[in-house]
């Protein structure tokens, strides 16, 4: 049995700030790339990509471990890349961005908004006082004969894309926030990571992508723009988590009263199921595939906005109550 004919969340159909443009339809997001997912059309793999729809502007978050298959996806949703407005890449592991080149064929000259660091892939530059000098040395043996310019640039693997690196939290367009954060993790010390936050009358929409910086530190980020946290959808990066680590995360969030989660990738299965059983109805499947509409019709009468009819919400608390997986939760709107 399908637990759920269709998707809907409450209230993110109107903006308390407009975002690009508020003539167009409520925001949506569709999850492009995942190891999991019940959506035949959709191949499976490890990583991470999700397209943003939101007050008329199409944001892909992320693209992939392997771009024929970030290809084949985006045809399966039937995503034109040639219209997006513009593109944010979390971090630089290759499980989020190998379908990059993709986009940037169809697309060369859309906005990329990636974390900004010193020699990274996606562009940067640095003052030419980052290294020392020697102004004993004859000038053939010194950098740039002994005079360099006053801010050096240095290159990206990919030389035409429009990259915009970020090295702070910056608001890109009314609205829309890309969270900067510094991860402090062991393997992934000084990693940067981007993070996508978008303003909603029922509070932010969270997109995230390993969370490398902490979950928590990256919502404690987010509530500084708006306490009320509507969504957060992504990577956790608790994939090999022991279970007193889940269950910190899992009072980590509920102290800031998110209304609704919906993890994906790295978050681990163990977490799926602990945080299943602790947000009951309030966790949303969010496998490959998945599509998340806001703001469809009928759905301003109900306060809390998940559709659930009530056979339906019987069976997906007994499941949380079970702790299994969510694999057959959410059934897809499109």
């Amino acid at each position: 049995m399908r637990v759920l004919s269709r998707l809907l969340l409450l209230g993110l159909s109107c903006l308390a700030t407009p975002v690009f443009a508020a003539e167009v339809a409520a925001p949506r997001i569709t999850v492009i790339y995942d190891a999991f997912g019940d959506d035949p059309a959709m191949e499976k793999d490890w990583g991470f990509a999700a397209l943003v729809e939101a007050g008329g502007k199409r944001i892909l978050f992320d693209t992939g471990n392997d771009a024929a298959i970030f290809t084949r996806n985006v045809k399966s949703k039937n995503i034109d890349l040639s219209k997006l407005d513009a593109v944010v890449m979390s971090h630089r592991h290759a499980d989020h961005m190998a379908g990059l080149a993709e986009v940037l064929k169809v697309n060369p000259q859309v906005p990329v908004y990636a974390p900004q660091e010193g020699f990274g892939i996606y562009g940067s530059s640095l003052p030419s006082s980052f290294y020392r000098k020697d102004a004993a040395l004859p000038a053939r043996m010194r950098y740039y004969d002994g005079e360099p310019a006053e801010r050096l640039q240095f290159g990206r693997a990919w030389p035409t894309g429009n990259f915009k690196p970020l090295a702070e939290t910056t608001e890109i367009a009314p609205g829309v926030w890309t969270i900067a954060a510094v991860s402090d993790a062991p393997g992934t010390r000084e990693l940067r990571e981007l993070s996508l936050a978008i303003r909603t009358d029922q509070g932010l929409v969270l997109v995230v992508g390993c969370s490398h910086p902490g979950i928590a530190h990256i919502v404690d980020a987010a509530a500084k723009i708006d306490p009320q946290i509507h969504l957060v959808i992504g990577g956790f990066h608790f994939v090999n988590a022991d279970d007193t680590a889940i269950a910190g995360l899992v009072d980590a969030l509920k102290a800031h009263d998110i209304q609704y989660i919906a993890p994906g990738h790295c978050t681990g299965e163990p977490t799926f199921a602990a945080l299943l059983k602790a947000f009951g109805d309030r966790y949303l499947y969010a496998g490959v595939g998945a599509v998340l509409d806001f703001g469809k019709e009928g759905v301003a009468s109900r306060p809390r906005g998940v559709d659930l009819g009530d056979a339906d919400r019987v069976q997906y608390r007994l499941l949380a109550q079970d702790g299994e997986p969510a694999h057959r939760h959410v059934a897809h709107a499109h």
